[in-house]
Parts: structure tokens; C-alpha cells; sequence
């Protein structure tokens, strides 16, 4: 529930936007520990976590001025892959890189995590 959230387009910008901040209060634990990381700036990019974006998603992280968006997938989105598939093609669309990394990962391989994200950023940015 704490991933790329879907919501229908009808709903209002100001929805989405209590339902972020709601969100925000609420981390996970995977969550908690990859924001303590991508705060400091290291990764090459400012992050934002739990942040409205095309109209009806909520991101678990943006690093608006490199357009990465990053998703901490829990056991729930092994339920969830063809859902998270059509919000990462919209996304895609919108022009943002979208990396999903499990809670696992997370957990057992932060600086790897952190490694491939600021790679994705450095790559981004030499184009």
C-alpha cells in the first residue's frame, strides 16, 4: 500500500496530496531506512519522498531534477506486478526512470541499492 499508489484520475489534486502526507507519516521500515540514505544527497540528486505524480500516483521517492522515481516493493506487489507494470509505462511516459528495489534489497543490500541508483542518476545526467 506504501508503493506507487493508483488513483483513479478523477480524484483531486489536494486527495492525493493528503493521502502523500499521510503516507509520509506512516514509513515502513524499508522506507525509513532508504529516505536516511537518499536525504544526505550522496545518490547525486535531492529526493522527496511520497510525492503525487501524474495526476493519480503517489511515488515513494522522486529526485525531481533527474526525473527518478524509486518504489520499495513489499510482499504485497508480488500480487500486484501487472498493476505496477502499467504505472511504470505511464510513468515511463511521463518521462521519469522508474527503479523498483524489494524491501530485501533494502534491508540486506543498502549500498548496493544506493550504488545503482547513483549510477542510474550519473547516467542520466551524461546524456
Amino acid at each position: 500500500m506504501h508503493k506507487l499508489t493508483n488513483h483513479k484520475p478523477s480524484r483531486s489534486p489536494l486527495v492525493l496530496a493528503q493521502r502523500a502526507a499521510l503516507m509520509r507519516a506512516a514509513s515502513t521500515p524499508s522506507e525509513a531506512a532508504l529516505w536516511a540514505a537518499l536525504r544526505t544527497g550522496e545518490c547525486g540528486a535531492a529526493f522527496r519522498r511520497q510525492v503525487p505524480l501524474v495526476g493519480r500516483f503517489i511515488a515513494d521517492f522522486l529526485a525531481p531534477s533527474a526525473g527518478v522515481v524509486i518504489e520499495v516493493d513489499g510482499a504485497a506487489h508480488e500480487h500486484r506486478r501487472a498493476a505496477d507494470a502499467r504505472r511504470d509505462l505511464a510513468l515511463r511516459r511521463a518521462g521519469y526512470r522508474v527503479l523498483r528495489f524489494t524491501v530485501e534489497e533494502i534491508t540486506h543490500e543498502l549500498p548496493g541499492v544506493l550504488e545503482r541508483v547513483s549510477a542510474e542518476i550519473a547516467q542520466l545526467r551524461a546524456r
